[in-house]
């Protein structure tokens, strides 16, 4: 199944780009299915068809879905937020507060409409997924909770194993008050199921012959910055990008009036993208004199973005992370375009390769062959981190953990 993840700055046309994309490969016989995760949902004007959080038919090979994550939430939380709403009773919380909204985890939303994408991978009904995700900030959130919440899943495991089954919970029995807030096995079973279905959820998301991200953008200054910023952030979790569409542009050929000068602005952005981007193939699109609403005008938007050619193509192959060796030298090397080195930090803590980027942060499980194996110097040269390990040469723990490995003048 092929999976096509839209994101960019705000108002720069994503949810078009995304739509006329989705309805293209109906019209090339894809079974497809288009999912706006974008809390403030604009996938119902695009298309001119009200949607809601079921999956709904709007055209032929084609459905659609504005995810709703109240009804997720109902479907896979209802027992924890009981929990929560019991434990937060006991200790005095008055009854009529919103318990829905107090009961309900940062990043909840954003889970959900990630357990769906595996859910329809693994149904069999469709071809191809196109994801309209929220704004940047909002998707590189999106896309990288299954990684974050990693570490959560082996706490929540190792706090029911270790501690409620084998001491709490027999000891919740003598206490009303304790049992209050111990939670019973069903609980701890619901978010041990949800995060079964969070698992694997990143591998599809990174299959690098099936998923890539399209980055959606306008030719102006804060919106190339933005691009670029999210560029660097996917490569850093293993995103792959095979395209950028530049939306909106003012038509050369055409006298624009009063815009003319902006002409010129735009022509200036234009080399700026394609000096900055290439070889990521970049499509351009005119601004339309007219709104793109309902199919008509998305398939006419699907036409001048790929002319013909197949929207599902793996439009560019470079994996943002790759490891090579050679004879007992081991480098992972790791895409980062736009990074500052004197921003960028690495070190080993086990077997998981850390990389810290400003306020984002890589995990990268390295093979076995690596595990307890001390990193050399890293570099950074040419849009690629470079972290060497030599094999054979291992530490002890404790100097491997916590210890930074900053890049310095190497840049």
């Amino acid at each position: 199944m092929r999976i096509l993840t839209f994101t960019g700055k705000g108002g720069v046309g994503k949810t078009s780009i995304a739509a006329a994309t989705a309805l293209r490969l109906s019209e090339l016989g894809y079974r497809t299915l288009i999912m706006s995760t974008d809390p403030a949902h604009s996938l119902s004007d695009s298309i001119d068809v009200q949607l809601s959080g079921e999956v709904k038919k709007v055209a032929e090979n084609l459905e659609a879905i504005e995810v709703n994550p109240y009804i997720d939430l109902k479907e896979n939380w209802e027992l924890v937020q009981k929990y929560f709403l019991r434990m937060l009773m006991a200790q005095g919380m008055p009854a009529d507060l919103m318990m829905d909204e107090m009961t309900i985890l940062p990043g909840m939303e954003e889970l959900f409409a990630l357990m769906r994408v595996k859910r329809y991978k693994y149904s069999g009904r469709y071809d191809a997924v196109i994801l309209d995700t929220a704004p940047t900030g909002e998707t590189l959130r999106l896309l990288s909770l299954p990684e974050m919440l990693g570490w959560g899943m082996k706490v929540a495991r190792n706090v029911e194993k270790f501690f409620i089954k084998p001491i709490a919970r027999p000891l919740s029995k003598m206490s009303d008050k304790l049992s209050s807030m111990v939670p019973d096995e069903d609980v701890m079973k619901g978010v041990d199921n949800m995060f079964n279905d969070l698992e694997g959820v990143k591998a599809i998301l990174t299959d690098e012959k099936n998923a890539s991200v399209r980055l959606v953008m306008n030719a102006e200054k804060m919106v190339i910055k933005e691009t670029m910023r999210a560029l660097t952030y996917l490569n850093l979790y293993g995103f792959k990008v095979d395209m950028v569409t530049v939306n909106k542009l003012l038509n050369s050929e055409q006298d624009s009036g009063y815009l003319e000068k902006w002409k010129g602005v735009q022509k200036k952005y234009i080399t700026e993208i394609e000096n900055a981007f290439s070889p990521i193939p970049i499509k351009k699109v005119n601004l339309y004199d007219e709104e793109v609403i309902g199919f008509k005008a998305l398939s006419k938007l699907a036409r001048d973005v790929y002319q013909e050619t197949d929207p599902a193509a793996m439009m560019y192959e470079e994996s943002p992370i790759r490891f090579e060796r050679k004879a007992n030298l081991c480098e992972v090397h790791v895409k980062l375009p736009f990074a500052d080195a004197s921003d960028i930090q690495s070190w080993v803590s086990g077997d998981e390769l850390f990389i810290q980027l400003g306020n984002q942060r890589k995990i990268v499980s390295l093979p076995l062959v690596l595990a307890g194996v001390e990193p050399g110097n890293a570099s950074y040269k040419e849009k690629w981190l470079t972290i060497p390990f030599a094999i054979g040469r291992s530490v002890q723990p404790a100097v491997i953990n916590g210890h930074y490995h900053a890049l310095g003048a190497q840049a």
